[in-house]
């Protein structure tokens, strides 16, 4: 015969998941997209039109870099915002 014993506990919060590590690789990963943009744009800069397909990857590379900046920032600072708010909420109950 098996029995089961179940253990009720109170006052458990499930855990937050924490965006700062999520924050840290998107920067990070930003910072190599900007470096290789312009590594391939300062290599392809001899004929400065629209067929030099390395410089016009290069400025796309450069763009890419700037908007996973922003999405990484803006990630944190919605999690931060999230974070301030379940705070005050738990805080007035």
């Amino acid at each position: 015969m098996m029995t089961t014993k179940t253990v009720n506990i109170q006052g458990l919060t499930p855990a937050q998941p924490d965006s700062k590590k999520l924050v840290k690789i998107m920067t990070f990963i930003a910072w190599v997209i900007l470096s290789v943009g312009v590594i391939l744009c300062l290599t392809n800069i001899t004929q400065f039109n629209d067929r030099n397909f390395g410089l016009m990857i290069g400025i796309g590379f450069l763009i890419g870099s700037v908007h996973i900046y922003v999405i990484g920032t803006a990630i944190g600072l919605v999690h931060s915002r999230a974070m301030n708010q379940a705070m005050a909420d738990s805080e007035e109950s």
